[in-house]
């Protein structure tokens, strides 16, 4: 009986686990996404990757790789407004391979003194699990300012 009600739990478990990954995310985010460009009147730029972009202000320095370490100011949130994180005015250094995929393929549009937009789905972020506050499934956008190519060699 023991046996019966723990293999019945972990089906369960599993079947869970199932429906988390059976959600089309990538649709449902891009739907968003677009539904999010309509309603702010804005024209964005869609990647292969699926990621959209709009460079507001294209810069004139430096353009970074995808290996680059890179000094950039930022303000994230979701498509209702909420804000989940943010920087300072002086930015943050960080090296592109150690964030989410959408900035390590969208900072790469951009040169130092650029700035605009990056409309993440899920799928280029934290996929269908939650991460630290951020639920599972969402598309982040981020405004944001390349201001500095800090590593340009690697």
């Amino acid at each position: 009986m023991k046996i019966s009600l723990l293999a019945l739990l972990f089906i369960s478990f599993i079947s869970c686990n199932d429906d988390i990954n059976s959600v089309d995310y990538v649709s449902l985010n891009d739907q968003e996404i677009q539904d999010y460009l309509e309603e702010n009147d804005l024209e964005a730029e869609k990647s292969n990757s699926g990621l959209y972009y709009i460079i507001e202000e294209e810069g004139t320095g430096e353009q970074p790789t995808a290996t680059d370490d890179v000094r950039i100011a930022y303000k994230g949130y979701f498509t209702d407004g909420e804000i989940f994180d943010q920087s300072d005015a002086g930015g943050v250094t960080f090296n592109l391979q150690e964030v989410v995929r959408g900035w390590t393929e969208g900072i790469t549009y951009f040169k130092e003194g650029g700035s605009g937009m990056l409309l993440v789905p899920s799928h280029l972020a934290y996929g269908p699990n939650n991460y630290r506050g951020i639920p599972g499934g969402s598309v982040l956008i981020f405004e944001i300012e390349l201001l500095e190519v800090v590593d340009a060699t690697n």
